[in-house]
């Protein structure tokens, strides 16, 4: 069975129409990154798997529970929120921007969710939050807060405070785009790393040599639909499509 499984999406913005029916499935352990100009649909794709955003037609399946939707008498309905907050609970998201609370230290925002939502006693939850931001090189600024943290630092913390939680699946958006090129390295090299694990993971990119190298597969995603998809050294060397060997080309990969 797929961890995930995304069929026939579709996701429109008023009458802008920017999901066009995606068919997607990735096994235990896969790592997929998503390429693909702006506005392609890419971050929306992510977002939809997560629940942030709504989408109007498809389904998105994760370890074999249908995702926000139910069908009750042949009508599509939106599950409860409660049943919403627990699914959502099953993929951890690092986003562009690190979303730290500002007025918390690096350990105290990975343990905020480990107590809140899956109410761990404290210690427990300290002694996860822990093993994690030693794991990817930042336990010795704990205590610090995020604005004593540089933003490489600081979204390491978040990659952290994700994982924690123990997530099925791992989707990342883009998370080097918001750093200073100096520190993008040390990103991609802890994502690296957890790929070692056999993590499921779900990454947007825009770092063409870091997705060759980690993925087992690429998706091209090309004015909202998958244009291509396959083995990194199949799509960036012998790409299918006058779009994507274009998108490679204006990429300098």
């Amino acid at each position: 069975m797929s961890l995930l499984l995304i069929e026939n999406l579709h996701k429109n913005f008023d009458k802008l129409e920017v999901l066009k029916g995606i068919d997607l499935a990735m096994d235990p352990g896969d790592v997929v990154s998503i390429i693909g100009a702006s506005g392609s649909g890419k971050t929306t794709l992510l977002r939809c798997v997560n629940l942030l955003e709504e989408f109007h037609a498809g389904r998105v399946v994760i370890d074999g529970q249908e995702i926000g939707y139910i069908d009750r008498n042949g009508k599509r309905t939106r599950r409860p929120e409660r049943e919403i907050a627990l699914q959502r609970a099953m993929t951890g998201m690092v986003f562009q921007q690190f979303n730290l609370f500002p007025h918390m230290t690096a350990l105290k925002n990975v343990t905020l969710g480990l107590t809140k939502v899956k109410k761990l006693p404290q210690d427990e939850a300290i002694e996860i939050a822990e093993r994690w931001l030693r794991r990817v090189g930042i336990h010795d600024r704990k205590d610090y807060f995020p604005g004593q943290l540089s933003g490489g630092q600081q979204q390491r913390v978040a990659i952290a405070r994700a994982i924690a939680m123990n997530p099925k699946l791992m989707l990342f958006d883009e998370v080097t785009s918001a750093l200073d090129p100096q520190l993008v390295n040390e990103v991609l090299n802890v994502i690296t790393d957890l790929t070692k694990d056999g993590m499921t993971m779900l990454l947007v990119t825009h770092e063409m040599k870091f997705a060759h190298d980690v993925s087992s597969r690429i998706v091209f995603m090309d004015q909202g639909r998958i244009a291509e998809e396959g083995p990194p050294k199949e799509l960036f060397h012998s790409p299918r499509t006058e779009r994507l060997a274009e998108f490679l080309k204006n990429s300098k990969f």
